[in-house]
């Protein structure tokens, strides 16, 4: 059966690839002679290499998490606690997508091909015993969230670039895919709803409680909104007119996170959240916009001070 396999891939995560395009668009930006007719299949070309890499990635998860996904209401049904998965046949597959994903990252420079490799290694980190920095509270968020700015560093050497990303943008991507996993995590505290169980399913609940998970989303949360604030006071003023609007999201994403059986544990789901899907796209298409035009009386309303 080729199903189970094809599932433990998570190919509908793949859409968590999203957040290689802003290293695209900040890149065009940077250097509108990266335009070219090629830069479509380059990019194309990228999100397969991060694509597969990241499967390789899932593969070791759900091997490696079987035992404890089996304590969990819905994850027990997943292809490899539920016994459909061969796990000599898992571990082959987790080696063929990373070479896979390798010889698409091949493509480009070798700057972007060990930054591929970065992606892996960290997923490895993350699974793998004895590290397994998933068992570690706080830890987990954050070595889970690095891979947000390293596919923002994989979008960005995509256009051929050969400038180092802002630092400030990196820290900013950091800190709002940390805001997105400890919502993840608070989610399924709330959903378990007994602590011991929690505990058993994921060894980091037995620090984590409610209030702590929200402390850590607000702490996530600030630290993106002054690593972004650096950013574009010294690269794009424009964007602070979207302010706004990612705090909207913010707030919304907090709200999916509240609900009973939260959408947020499973974010490839997001999708059924249509008013909230079309509220992200529509920020997500301002912000493109802001960063592509010049809007000269905004630097004549926050002139700096003498």
């Amino acid at each position: 059966m080729i199903t189970p396999y094809l599932k433990i891939a998570r190919f509908d995560h793949w859409f968590k690839n999203v957040f290689v395009l802003p290293g695209v668009i900040v890149a065009i930006f940077i250097d509108r002679s990266l335009v070219s007719t090629s830069l479509v299949v380059d990019v194309i070309i990228a999100l397969l290499a991060t694509g597969f890499i990241a499967s390789s990635n899932y593969i070791i998860n759900e091997i490696l998490d079987a035992p404890k996904d089996a304590l969990h209401p819905v994850k027990k049904n997943r292809p490899v606690p539920s016994g459909q998965v061969n796990i000599k046949i898992g571990y082959c597959l987790w080696i063929v997508f990373l070479l896979i994903g390798l010889a698409f990252a091949s493509y480009f420079s070798q700057t972007f091909f060990w930054i591929a490799l970065s992606l892996w290694v960290m997923g490895c980190i993350y699974n793998i015993p004895p590290v397994r920095s998933k068992d570690k509270p706080y830890i987990d968020v954050l070595s889970e969230a690095v891979n947000n700015p390293i596919r923002l560093a994989l979008g960005w050497y995509a256009t051929g670039i050969t400038l180092l990303p802002p630092m400030s943008l990196i820290f900013a991507y950091w800190m709002i895919g940390a805001y997105f996993m400890a919502a993840k995590r608070f989610g399924e505290y709330r959903m378990i709803g007994d602590k011991k169980v929690a505990s058993d399913y994921r060894k980091s609940f037995n620090f984590y409680n409610e209030e702590r998970l929200v402390g850590s989303l607000i702490f996530y949360l600030a630290g993106f909104g002054l690593f972004f604030g650096i950013f574009l006071i010294r690269y794009k003023m424009e964007l602070i007119l979207s302010i706004p609007l990612i705090a909207g999201f913010a707030a919304w994403y907090f709200h999916l996170a509240c609900k009973e059986d939260s959408p947020v544990q499973y974010p490839e789901k997001l999708y059924k959240e249509t008013y909230f899907m079309a509220f992200t796209l529509s920020v997500f298409a301002i912000m493109i916009y802001l960063v592509m035009v010049d809007l000269p009386w905004l630097y004549a309303l926050f002139p700096p001070t003498a």
